[in-house]
Formats: structure tokens, C-alpha cells, sequence
């Protein structure tokens, strides 16, 4: 066995075959994979082995798209069959709510070239004869779905690495995982330790023990998913002799089940409501090549619906059972990238979709471990979108919701409930009981909005307008009438100290830092020139800094700037987390308020507009920042945690004569779109660079050297090739919800990235990327934008529609 290598993969499944394969196939030779027992014997080789590109995040469909254009490629390199069926597939829906979200995915599939296509459901019906229409409504075409042999295309992958110079080790079981002081792992096994560089978690079902072994404890969990294999069918096979064709794929959105020829029967699987999680704190090392016992009894009701809605189901006989389990994470997608706070550990576990997404995610980690990124922008799989708050106890709840919800579609609106609530603020029980509906902000409680006497504080789920829509519009003229206050409780803080505190920030961030009690706005920049961060930055004295940023995005930034803390100990950086609370108060009357609760001057000469000050307000010591993201007057006003019930009734009373009121943040990112201000996630990815996203007055290209400046520096020279644009758009009762497509004479030439309805300017806005040529065609109706199927006239708007001199911030 080797003794040393730069990689070793862990786990031999076809995630972890895949990044073996992709890691040789970008030029990284002396790499290691191994598996305790023989391939595939994990979840692997049980898969139903379906594959297709759909996937609710288009970054994410990218990759799967990838995964699928790879196997042709695999095939020929390693003389392995991944028997290939490319049968095409269909979404059949039987709700209205379940078609607008079909004409969701098709918009949002044709930026991507995707060729979905709705069509009837009678002509489903010849694809697939044993589907009675009378259950739905209508249907969505994929031509790019299909099935395959997972122990095979496993094979493929590893066989393919091998010719690229791989090794692989099966029957070797890891041990333990000890990091050296220089860096270098040892991978210790049952049979001898293999030192190196790098260690890849690909452990599958045994993902959390390889996790445990380094200190960590990763969100992850399987659950027991079953399908069935029916004996052959006299429909399957009068179907195929005539049209010479395989039946094609089928999910079935209201039976919660998806179906597709095996052999000359049937497969038939279900996300059923009645779930289990299998072995849900430890996960034994004998389990291989088993299966669980079958359980028909606890799937029967989806299968109840399923021979409803295919008949000829019923007169089946069943040859087999499969019940095998799966892992997820709480929201479904997998968990890929290094793992804050250990040196080349890198994980891509959570997959539980292998055969749609392996091939991407292989591609990607492999791009981030030999070129310090990923090459796309995989935000929705990065294992840093999770906190210690994701304990396995929540873990095991928000999978469970998730494998219910496998084939339910998720309202814009939709809050999910499962583990809540998990973290609030002292205010929570405060803001319940004036009526707020709450959502979930990286696992903090936050408010939406807020239901006046009388009205019932929930949310009436739907890709329309819904309930909100007035009682948001009302919080929004609130503000810019008088003056709102609402939490923000949701942000990162961060505190930044030392006598290397100015250098470091000034290497990270593309503006200059701020003078002493000033803030300043920043972009931050990777190595190629692409947004991975925007900040706001108060320099409190000297060597001390606090930065605000998205919640979100918290570890995924301390990953970054941990990356690259200088090793001198010039410089402490502390994430704050709750440690702080916050409230913004804003609108004209948001200074008198202010006045009213501090001994301070807060006059426009004595506190301008991006002032930074420290200052009791009701007693308590805050911080406080001139600035709001409404883009009004306002202020924010940080505290501890103690002091945050006192200072949130000293403003309410101290606004009584201003009719002060709560506002959530459904009405602060309504009024963000009236200035056109972009945010964390939606406009500002690490696929967009700042001159693309409107940010280049953010970025000194002239000061001391920067992380991306070369990048940043080459844009602005060459010009970026898409732009950030703003929206007015024509639309009755449906605004944007992000990745619509944006039209421009026929053509589809750009995308939507967040939008909705500006109350205080009475407009449907979108905000989006298109090519820069088009990004001065201001022509009323120049643009369409596809919402819900519906083209809608859509014009740029060349300046903010509020305050566009941006005089009310500064007043």
C-alpha cells in the first residue's frame, strides 16, 4: 500500500470516485482513494440510478447538467458501460399552484439552454400510456433525463482515474485521521498509514464518524428511501414494440412518486410522508452490501395514490422491494468545500442525488482544491452555509421536512417549520404578540411582517401576490412617511483589532478603510476578480474595526479571512454572531426619534450621513451607524443582547407622536429595490464581478495591493461584458421571483436575479443581469420578462426610482 500521496479520497462511492477521477482529469496524479469494503457499498450500489438537469438552483443544474454530458467521456476513457437509457422525463402536474411552478422551471431552464417544453397532457399520455388524465392538468418535457447502472458508472469513474494514475484501496478501513504540526495528514488505516496533503470526506453514510474523527460534527443524516421493482408488464412491453422506444420517466407531483421502466417492468419509488431516519447518531462500520427490511405498510398511501393515477400499477405483481438508506442535509443539497478551521480537509458528502449531481460536484471540489475555487458558483452546496447551530438533533428534523417535501414545491413566501424556533432574539416574544409573522434567517427568528389588530398573522402561500401584500405596503409608506423601526438582529458583525487591522482589511476589501467614526461600503474580491462579499466597515479607533455583512454568509466569510490572517498575531478577528443585537430606525423622523432617547447630538452636522458613533441610547450601550438599507434617513443602532428590550421600547414610546412603526424585512427589501441596492447571494455571487454588478465606485483600483485587483483592473479596462441592470415591469397580479429569463426582441439574453413590488413608487421592480450592449436601451417596453409564463414589458430604468440624487439619506 502507498505510504504517501498528496490526496486521499475517503469513501468509494460515486461521489468519491468522482472527485478521484476529476482530480486526475485537471492534472493532480499521486492521488489515493479508499474504501473500507468494495465500491459502491455505501448507498451507491442500491441507487435507482435516475439522473436529470433540473434543479431548483440553476447553479446547481449547471453541474448536473455537467454530470450528465459526463458519461459518454467516462464510457470511452475506461471501457466501462454506464448503461445508459436517455429516455427524456416528465413533470406531470395536478394542481394550478403545481403548473405555475412547472412554467417556473421551464423560464428558468431557457437561460440555461435547456430545452423543457410544456405540452398536454394527452400527449404525455402517448409518451407514457398508463397514466390516467384525468388526474392532471398538465405536464413538463425534459429530454435530458433518464436512468442508469449506478455500480457500473461507479466503476467507470474509478477505473478512469486509475488509467489517469489513481490508486484505489478497497477492504481499507480509515481509522483514524491525525493532522501533523506541519500540515500533513495521517490517514491512519487497518492496514498502515498513508500520509498526506490532502484528505477528501466522501464517506457517504459514514460521512459524520470520517467528520468525528477531526473534531467536526457535519449536518447530515440518511433516511430509509424505498422503491419497488414490479415483474414485467404485457403494457411495458406492447409499449416498446410500438414505438420502439422505452418508456420514459415519470414524477408524479400529487402522488409524491416517481416511476420508470426497469428491465420489461416498472420501478416505482416515493418520498413518503411517514419517513425514517435510518441510524440517526452512529453509523455501524459492517453495514455494506445489505438492505433494510422492506416496509410496504409505511408507503401505502403513496402508493394508494400512485395506482390511482397509473391503473395498470395495480395489476402488478411486485418482484422486488428496495429499502436502502440515503443521506441528505437539511435542505437536500450536498455539503462540498473545505471545512473552516482545518488545513486541506475537504468534504463532498450529503449527495444524495449522485448520479444527477456526482459528476459536478467532483468537477468542483476538484477545481477548489488544485485552483483555489471552484470554478462555479456552488453557494447552495458549500458546506460553510452552515453554523454549529445545525446540531444533529436539528439535523435530523429539517431532513426528515425535507424528505417530505422531495416533490412539493416551495412558495417564494413559504416559511418551513421544522426546528423552529431554533435561535431568537430577546424581542421574539415581543414581536409575536403585535401580530409578526416570522421567517427563518440562518436559523434566527426574524420578522416578515406584521398583521394589524384583527388580522390573522400568517402566511397564505402562492406565486401571486398573497395576504402580506397590503400589510407590507403599509409598513413601507410608514417609513418613508414618518419613521419604522425593525430588527436586524440577522446580520454578521464582526470585530477586527490589532496593529495589523488596517493592512489586512485594506488586502481583503477594494475601497479604502474608513478615518476613525466613519463607514465605509466595500466589495471583497477572490483571486479572480469575482464578488464573495460586500461590507459595510466602521472604523471605531485606531487599531479597531467592526464589519457588518450578510448572516448567511458568515462561515463561508471567517473561512476566508481566516485563510488569510496574517501569522505575526498582528490582527484578532472575532465573528460576534448574537453577541450583538441590532434595530434600525428610519424615515424623516428617524432622527427626532433618535434625539429623544440619547443625551448625544445627532443633528446633521453633529452625526452625518455614514457617521459611526458610540453613545448610550436609553441608557444602554450602542453603536450606532448612520445608514439603512432603505435608503432613507435612518440609523442603525447595534447593542448586547441585554439591553435590546429597553432600547426597543424607549424608541417605540419616544415615537409615539410619529406614529412610529414596526416594519419587517419583506418591506425593507421592497424598499432596498426602490434604490436599486443589490444584496448578498441574488445580486452579488461569485460569478459576477464588480463592475458587472454596479460596485466600481467601491473599488480603488489605485490603492495598496488588493486580493483580485488585477482581475478588477482588467474589467474595468476591458469593460464588463453584462451588467446589473434595474426593472420596471408590467405585470398584474405576480412579481418576480429570481431566474426568470429576460427577453430583448425574441431572444432570451439575460436573467432575473430578485424583484418584487415597490409599495412607496408603486412598481413592479426587477433587478438582473443582461450583455452590456443592451444595458442602455432605456425604450419603454424594450425588454420582456417571462413571470409565471406570461411575457411582461419591462423597461431599464437609468437612476433609482426613490431619491435618486439621494438626498434623503444625507438630509
Amino acid at each position: 500500500m502507498k505510504t504517501h500521496t498528496q490526496v486521499v479520497v475517503i469513501g468509494g462511492g460515486v461521489v468519491g470516485c468522482s472527485v478521484l477521477y476529476h482530480l486526475t482529469k485537471l492534472g493532480w496524479k499521486d492521488v489515493t482513494l479508499v474504501e473500507r469494503d468494495e465500491l459502491t457499498s455505501g448507498s451507491s450500489w442500491h441507487a435507482a440510478g435516475g439522473f436529470h438537469t433540473l434543479n431548483g438552483d440553476p447553479n446547481v443544474a449547471q453541474l448536473q447538467s455537467y454530470t450528465v454530458d459526463l458519461y459518454k467521456e467516462l464510457e470511452e476513457i475506461s471501457g466501462q458501460s454506464c448503461s445508459l437509457h436517455l429516455t427524456g422525463g416528465v413533470m406531470l402536474a395536478d394542481t394550478p399552484e403545481r403548473m405555475d411552478f412547472l412554467r417556473l422551471a421551464q423560464a428558468k431552464g431557457r437561460y440555461l439552454g435547456m430545452e423543457l417544453e410544456l405540452i398536454s397532457v394527452a400527449e404525455a399520455k402517448t409518451m407514457f400510456p398508463m397514466l390516467d388524465e384525468k388526474h392532471f392538468i398538465g405536464a413538463l418535457w425534459d429530454p435530458v433525463e433518464g436512468h442508469l447502472d449506478p455500480s457500473g458508472t461507479t466503476h467507470a469513474y474509478a477505473k478512469a482515474a486509475r488509467i489517469n494514475g489513481a490508486t484505489v484501496h478497497r477492504h481499507t478501513k480509515v481509522e483514524e485521521l491525525v493532522q501533523t504540526p506541519d500540515g500533513i495528514w495521517d490517514v491512519i488505516t487497518e492496514k498502515g498509514t498513508i500520509r498526506a496533503e490532502h484528505v477528501v470526506n466522501a464517506g457517504g453514510l459514514w460521512a459524520r464518524e470520517c467528520g468525528r474523527m477531526v473534531g467536526i460534527e457535519l449536518p447530515v443524516l440518511a433516511m430509509e428511501h424505498m422503491y419497488l421493482l414490479t415483474d414485467e408488464m404485457p403494457e411495458v412491453v406492447a409499449h416498446n414494440e410500438a414505438t420502439g422506444k422505452e418508456l420514459i420517466g415519470i414524477l408524479d407531483f400529487g402522488g409524491e412518486i416517481y416511476t420508470r421502466q426497469e428491465g420489461k417492468g416498472m420501478l416505482l419509488g416515493t418520498y413518503e410522508q411517514n419517513c425514517r431516519p435510518w441510524s440517526p447518531r452512529q453509523t455501524p462500520w459492517d453495514f455494506g452490501h445489505e438492505l433494510l427490511a422492506p416496509d410496504l405498510d409505511r408507503i401505502a398511501p403513496e402508493l394508494e395514490v400512485g395506482f390511482e393515477h397509473f391503473p395498470a400499477l395495480q395489476n402488478a405483481g411486485i418482484k422486488q422491494v428496495i429499502n436502502g438508506p440515503f443521506t441528505f442535509a437539511p435542505d437536500g443539497n450536498p455539503l462540498v468545500g473545505p471545512v473552516r478551521g482545518l488545513h486541506n480537509y475537504w468534504v463532498a458528502c450529503g449527495v444524495m442525488a449522485g448520479f444527477s449531481q456526482g459528476g459536478g460536484v467532483g468537477l468542483s471540489l476538484a477545481n477548489w482544491m488544485i485552483n483555489g475555487d471552484p470554478g462555479y458558483d456552488i453557494w447552495g452546496m458549500d458546506v460553510a452555509r452552515y453554523g454549529d447551530w445545525a446540531t444533529l438533533s436539528y439535523t435530523n428534523a429539517k431532513v426528515r421536512e425535507n424528505y417530505r417535501r422531495r416533490f412539493r414545491i416551495r412558495f417564494p413566501n413559504e416559511e418551513l417549520p421544522a426546528a423552529r424556533p431554533h435561535q431568537t432574539t430577546p424581542l421574539y416574544d415581543r414581536m409575536l404578540s403585535q401580530g409578526a409573522v416570522m421567517g427563518d434567517s440562518w436559523a434566527l427568528e426574524t420578522p416578515l411582517w406584521f398583521a394589524p389588530e384583527g388580522v390573522e398573522a400568517r402566511d397564505v402561500f402562492s406565486f401571486h401576490r398573497s395576504n402580506d401584500f397590503e400589510h407590507v405596503g403599509a409598513e413601507c409608506r410608514a417609513v418613508r412617511e414618518s419613521v419604522g423601526v425593525t430588527e436586524i438582529a440577522n446580520f454578521a458583525k464582526y470585530e477586527i483589532s490589532g496593529p495589523g487591522a488596517e493592512d489586512f482589511l485594506s488586502m481583503l476589501m477594494t475601497n479604502t478603510m474608513p478615518k476613525i467614526g466613519r463607514i465605509v461600503l466595500t466589495p471583497m474580491l477572490n483571486e479572480n476578480g469575482k464578488l464573495i462579499g460586500d461590507f459595510t466597515i466602521a472604523r471605531a479607533a485606531d487599531e479597531k474595526f467592526y464589519m457588518f455583512g450578510s448572516s448567511q454568509a458568515e462561515i463561508y466569510h471567517m473561512r476566508w479571512f481566516e485563510k488569510h490572517l496574517p501569522q505575526d498575531g498582528s490582527v484578532t478577528l472575532k465573528a460576534i454572531n448574537l453577541g450583538w443585537v441590532g434595530l434600525s430606525i428610519a424615515g424623516p423622523n428617524s432622527r427626532k426619534v433618535l434625539q429623544k432617547v440619547t443625551g448625544e447630538n445627532v443633528s446633521n452636522e453633529a452625526f452625518r450621513f455614514m457617521d459611526f458613533r458610540e453613545m448610550d441610547v436609553s441608557n444602554a450601550p450602542c453603536k450606532v451607524n448612520r445608514i439603512t438599507y432603505t435608503g432613507d434617513l435612518g440609523y442603525e443602532i447595534w447593542m448586547a443582547p441585554e439591553y435590546e428590550r429597553q432600547v426597543y421600547e424607549a424608541l417605540m414610546e419616544a415615537g409615539v407622536e410619529f406614529d412610529i412603526r414596526n416594519f419587517g424585512m419583506r418591506a425593507l427589501l421592497s424598499m432596498r429595490l426602490e434604490k436599486n441596492f443589490g444584496t448578498w447571494f441574488r445580486e452579488f455571487r461569485p460569478i459576477y464581478g464588480p463592475y458587472e454588478a454596479d460596485l466600481g465606485r467601491f473599488v480603488k483600483l489605485s490603492k495598496n495591493r488588493f486580493i483580485g485587483q488585477e482581475a478588477a483592473r482588467k474589467e474595468f479596462e476591458d469593460g464588463p461584458k453584462r451588467l446589473r441592470t434595474s426593472f420596471a415591469v408590467e405585470v398584474s397580479d405576480a412579481d418576480v421571483m429570481g431566474d426568470e429569463p429576460i427577453w430583448h426582441n425574441g431572444e432570451v439574453i439575460g436573467w432575473i436575479t430578485s424583484g418584487g413590488f415597490a409599495h412607496w413608487v408603486g412598481k413592479s421592480l426587477a433587478q438582473g443581469y443582461v450583455p452590456a450592449e443592451f444595458a442602455g436601451d432605456t425604450t419603454e417596453g424594450a425588454f420582456e420578462i417571462e413571470i409565471l409564463g406570461e411575457m411582461c414589458k419591462a423597461t431599464i430604468l437609468s437612476e433609482p426610482p426613490f431619491d435618486p440624487q439621494a438626498q434623503r439619506m444625507r438630509m
